[in-house]
C-alpha cells in the first residue's frame, strides 16, 4: 500500500510543473488535463467527490461516537451526547456537524489558507498522539518494575529503555520543525491552547492531571 502512495506521489511531481501545484483544484486532474486524455479529468473529480463524501460520512460518525464514548468515560457532559429513540447521539452528531458546516464555508472562501490551516493542526495533533505512546510506555516499564520484572513480560520493546527516549526526542524535533516553518505554525497556534484548555477542564471537572 505504501509503495502505491509513494510511487503515485512520484508520478504526480514528474508531470506536474511546480508552479502550478496548489490546494485549489486536486493533482489527478490538473495531470490528466495535461495529458489530454478525454473525460478523464471529470471521471478523477467524480471519484475524488464520491471520496470526500464518504470520508465525511465516516467522519460525522466516528466524531459523534468519539464525544458519547468520552461521555461514558466522564471527561465531558452526557447531556452533550444523549441518545434518541432510534439510538443515535443526535446532539453530538449536531455538534460535529458545526465543524463541517464551518470547513464548507472556509474551503469556499479561503481554501488555499483554510486547508494548510488544517493541514498543520491535524500534523501537529498526530505528533501529540505518538508523543504520548513513549510516555505511556516509560510510565508503564516505571510501574510495572516496581512489583514485577522483565522476564515476566510475554513481550519486550527492543532496545528499552532508550527507545521510547530516542522516540521522544525525534518527536520533539518534529514539533520545533512546525515551529519553524510558518506554514505549519497554526498546528501550534491552534493545538497548543486546545490542549490547555482540555485539561484544564478536566482538572477542574475531575480535580486531577
Amino acid at each position: 500500500m505504501v509503495i502505491f502512495f509513494v510511487l503515485t506521489i512520484l508520478v504526480l511531481a514528474s508531470l506536474l510543473p511546480l508552479e502550478e501545484a496548489g490546494v485549489t483544484q486536486a493533482p489527478f486532474v490538473t495531470v490528466f488535463d495535461k495529458i489530454g486524455i478525454p473525460y478523464a479529468a471529470d471521471i478523477m473529480n467524480f471519484v475524488i467527490l464520491t471520496s470526500i463524501l464518504s470520508a465525511g460520512n465516516s467522519g460525522l460518525y466516528a466524531s459523534s461516537r468519539m464525544l458519547w464514548s468520552l461521555a461514558n468515560e466522564g471527561m465531558i457532559s452526557k447531556k452533550v451526547v444523549k441518545i434518541n429513540q432510534h439510538g443515535v447521539p443526535m446532539r453530538a452528531l449536531l455538534l460535529s456537524m458545526i465543524g463541517a458546516v464551518l470547513a464548507l464555508f472556509a474551503s469556499i472562501y479561503a481554501a488555499d489558507t483554510v486547508f494548510l490551516a488544517l493541514v498543520s493542526i491535524a500534523g501537529f495533533a498526530v505528533v501529540v498522539v505518538w508523543l504520548s505512546i513513549p510516555l505511556a510506555q516509560i510510565r508503564f516499564r516505571k510501574e510495572w518494575l516496581k512489583e514485577h520484572s522483565e522476564n515476566e513480560l510475554a513481550y519486550k520493546t527492543p532496545f528499552t529503555p532508550y527507545l521510547p527516549y530516542v522516540s521522544i526526542l525525534l518527536l520533539i524535533v518534529s514539533i520545533i520543525g512546525i515551529a519553524l516553518d510558518e506554514s505549519q505554525r497554526p498546528g501550534l497556534y491552534f493545538g497548543l491552547p486546545f490542549m490547555a484548555v482540555t485539561y484544564l477542564y478536566y482538572y477542574l471537572v475531575h480535580k486531577k492531571w
